[in-house]
């Protein structure tokens, strides 16, 4: 190890980042899958958003929120998989202490704006389907802008004090972080002062952004459930239900492995270190790999358009 991982120093220029500390032989391997999950996230969201553009048949409330989700979901790989990948691939473990924070900042960002955006698609169908005759007056362009804006104020404002008080704690342990990206609580870890501050902060941001929305989302469905127990027929309980499904499996791939993960982090002290990184990385990975699969498939006019799109690019 070098000297400058163990000298006293108050704001490291780099960090060392290891990957997936006990699997370094297997790097290679891990990523392939890795890889994968990434070209098909950027793939399928891109093509989402171009499908969007072309045609303006399927614009509207829920496809400006679709955007919105595919651009988060971007931007949440595109801030870790390349830079994890450079580790597997080249062993460029450096990052600098500016662009580790920059990082930390972008990851939990977007990650907030992503829960929000699902609470503004969940609050699209309860008025699609509690109130269908008023969707159009209520969701207007302007009112969807506002909303994104909002969910983008929220998460951007919460988020700022990860990286300000990451960056003026003073650091003398070592500046090796045992991941394969700049976490806000493997990064504070090697302060060596008191990051109480920091750690309850975090755990406030979590507990108040996603419980929040876990929260809105619930209302929502019970009033949409409420809604549809009341029709008259199966066949029209089961139509209008179907029209949730997409959302509802957009919900579960964003917030079951990032419960699982939060879970085992704190109450998993016996999970080895590469078990964790491991459970990490599926959520930063299988969510934005998902969301666009998800909404291709379920989504008829966007699966149309697709089928459009291939066939007339192979006849």
């Amino acid at each position: 190890m070098s000297d400058t991982n163990t000298t006293n120093f108050s704001n490291p220029s780099t960090f060392i980042l290891l990957g997936i500390p006990g699997l370094e032989a297997a790097h290679i391997w891990i990523s392939i899958p890795f890889c994968a999950m990434y070209a098909i996230a950027v793939l399928g969201n891109f093509s989402i958003l171009f499908i969007i553009k072309r045609n303006l048949s399927i614009q509207g409330p829920m496809f400006y929120f679709l955007c919105m989700l595919a651009v988060t979901d971007l931007v949440i790989s595109t801030s870790t998989v390349p830079k994890m990948l450079g580790i597997f691939w080249f062993n460029s473990r450096e990052i600098s202490f500016s662009a580790c924070l920059t990082q930390m900042y972008f990851v939990h960002c977007f990650s907030g704006m992503e829960s929000g955006i699902l609470v503004a698609m969940a609050f699209d169908r309860y008025v699609a389907i509690c109130h269908p005759l008023r969707h159009s007056t209520i969701l207007t362009n302007s009112v969807v802008a506002k909303i994104g804006l909002a969910v983008m104020l929220r998460s951007g404002i919460t988020t700022l004090p990860y990286p300000f008080l990451a960056r003026h704690w003073p650091y003398c342990r070592t500046n090796i972080i045992p991941h394969f990206y700049c976490g806000h609580i493997a990064v504070v870890k090697l302060a060596c002062t008191d990051i109480r501050i920091s750690s309850y902060y975090g755990l406030f941001h979590l507990l108040s952004m996603i419980g929040m929305d876990v929260f809105f989302i619930a209302v929502s469905y019970t009033l949409i459930l409420r809604a549809i127990f009341r029709l008259p027929t199966k066949d029209a309980r089961l139509k209008t239900f179907g029209t949730c499904i997409s959302h509802l499996c957009a919900i579960s791939a964003l917030y079951i492995p990032d419960l699982s993960s939060s879970l085992i982090q704190r109450f998993g002290h016996n999970v080895p270190l590469h078990v964790l990184i491991l459970i990490t990385s599926v959520y930063q990975l299988v969510p934005p790999m998902l969301h666009p699969i998800i909404y291709g498939m379920r989504t008829k006019q966007i699966r149309d358009r697709l089928l459009q799109l291939f066939t007339h690019k192979y006849s």
